[in-house]
């Protein structure tokens, strides 16, 4: 990490340290909506739905924090096509990386020597991390900050509902099928336990349509994010398609949701966040 760089530095209109003699002293975030996003099992898109959303609502005009605390498989970084970003550290407080449509991004994918080295920490380094990475990065004024959990309801979740001091809610992401639907259920029960409230289920992978002839196929059984979300009340944000260019855009580092009317998955993805009662 990089300390008192500010030449090159793509936060450097905001550093907090630009008339502080170089210390930036305490945080000033001033951090409005704090969304979870989470999922049961890995593999179902999780954090191609947090790049997306917070992509999104950073359209809309909003001020849009990212953070990833997905710490043994950090890959928001490659999302948001930052990968490889030199973070500054001004004093104690740590500079964000400038992501697409002027995200704010943190992941300690930033701070690894390389893309095969391992993080091999226990509860209490994993905490002390997502602190820092709350409290000690110098965010700003945020409308949102999006943060993208690992899957599961393990130490990185807990640590981030801790550290964030009552998130405004969580957004849970599944495929239709049941093997990973019966793991949506332990994050509902998890949010429960945390009291956090669950603004919505998305079903991702929700079958295949083809780009010749628009035919759908469902590759797995249909339906089980809504169904699971009828279960326990809670809002279904809807269905997205399982769409090579969905995977595509992710490994570019270009959101998808911002093609707008020339992706069905991008139309989809805005239908879904549309129905968030933040």
């Amino acid at each position: 990490m990089a300390e008192n760089q500010c030449s090159g530095c793509s936060q450097s209109g905001s550093c907090p340290s630009a008339n502080a003699g170089g210390d930036a002293g305490q945080s000033s975030s001033e951090i409005g909506k704090k969304i979870i996003v989470m999922s049961g099992k890995g593999g179902v898109g999780k954090s191609s739905v947090a790049a997306n959303l917070a992509a999104w609502l950073s359209s809309q005009g909003n001020s849009v924090g990212l953070l990833d605390v997905d710490l043994h498989g950090p890959s928001i970084p490659r999302m948001m096509n930052v990968t490889g970003e030199d973070i500054h550290q001004v004093g104690e407080m740590i500079i964000p990386a400038a992501g697409p449509s002027g995200l704010k991004v943190m992941s300690i994918g930033f701070l690894l020597e390389s893309d095969t080295t391992p993080v091999i920490w226990r509860g209490p380094a994993k905490h002390n991390v997502i602190n820092q990475f709350v409290n000690q990065v110098h965010w700003g004024k945020l409308d949102y900050l999006i943060v993208d959990c690992p899957p599961g309801t393990g130490d990185e979740p807990l640590s981030a509902v801790q550290t964030l001091e009552k998130p405004d809610g969580a957004i849970i992401v599944t495929t239709p099928q049941q093997v990973s639907v019966m793991d949506v259920r332990r994050c509902i029960s998890f949010c429960g336990k945390v009291e956090v409230d669950v603004l919505g289920v998305l079903e991702n992978m929700a079958g295949y349509v083809c780009p010749k002839c628009g035919y759908r196929v469902d590759v797995f059984l249909s339906g089980g994010g809504e169904k699971v979300a009828e279960e326990f009340g809670l809002p279904f944000l809807g269905s997205v398609p399982m769409d090579p260019e969905f995977a595509i855009s992710g490994e570019q580092g270009k959101p998808i949701v911002l093609q707008g009317e020339k992706s069905t998955t991008a139309q989809a993805l805005a239908a879904a966040f549309s129905k968030i009662k933040f």
